[in-house]
């Protein structure tokens, strides 16, 4: 699957079986349900969720937040737009 396949399925009501947690996390913002990305992604012990969640803390503006799980992601803040991160999260999410 490649970004567009997964930009596909966002018509659909809920993400495909078989996606990751941080996918189904960036599935459901794309969706436009922050909450629930939020809630899945602030569940994910792991790099990729701690990237996911930093991610969703940026675009809710609580850069504080953000830069704590960026670092907890072994990141910094990126300098480019929330829809440039979006898609490299899923692009990175989709090769794991």
């Amino acid at each position: 699957m490649n970004v567009k396949e997964f930009l596909k399925t966002v018509d659909q009501d809920t993400p495909p079986a078989g996606f990751s947690e941080v996918l189904r996390s960036l599935w459901w913002d794309r969706k436009g349900d922050w909450d629930r990305a939020h809630s899945i992604a602030q569940e994910i012990p792991t790099v990729q969720g701690s990237a996911v969640h930093a991610y969703l803390h940026r675009q809710e503006g609580v850069l504080w937040n953000a830069d704590y799980w960026y670092s907890r992601a072994g990141r910094k803040r990126p300098e480019i737009t929330l829809e440039t991160e979006w898609t490299q999260l899923v692009e990175e999410m989709l090769k794991l």
